[in-house]
């Protein structure tokens, strides 16, 4: 039972309980913006190259084909998906309250002291 007790331990810790939210809301937001690549941006994309889409694109040396469509597609995606997180990322911290600067530590009674004795030796 100590195994278990310790499993538990570390399986409740903030760390890890942050880490399953973060993974599945990742999940549902690349969906989101993998429908949202495929709905509006390639056919738009489409539209431009005159193909049927992104999807279809190939090219063959030979008579090998090679479907580079479904690829490109994925990498369009990714960019999609890093530049909105990084947007969202950026504008949460710019919302964090900043920390203003620590005050500087306060001055010894003792230098104070000697600070007084030496401009009064200047006068």
């Amino acid at each position: 039972m100590g195994m278990l007790k310790e499993f538990k331990e570390f399986a409740m810790k903030g760390n890890i309980v942050d880490l399953a939210v973060a993974v599945i809301i990742g999940g549902a937001f690349g969906k989101i913006v993998t429908a949202l690549t495929s709905t509006i941006i390639m056919p738009i994309i489409s539209l431009i190259i005159g193909k049927g889409g992104v999807t279809d694109m190939s090219f063959s040396i030979g008579k090998t084909v090679f479907p580079i469509g479904i690829f490109l597609q994925s990498v369009i995606d990714f960019i999609l998906i890093t530049l909105v997180l990084f947007m969202i990322i950026k504008a949460m911290n710019s919302l964090k309250k900043k920390e203003p600067a620590p005050a500087p530590p306060a001055t010894p009674e003792d230098i104070i002291l000697l600070r007084e004795i030496r401009d009064a030796l200047k006068k």
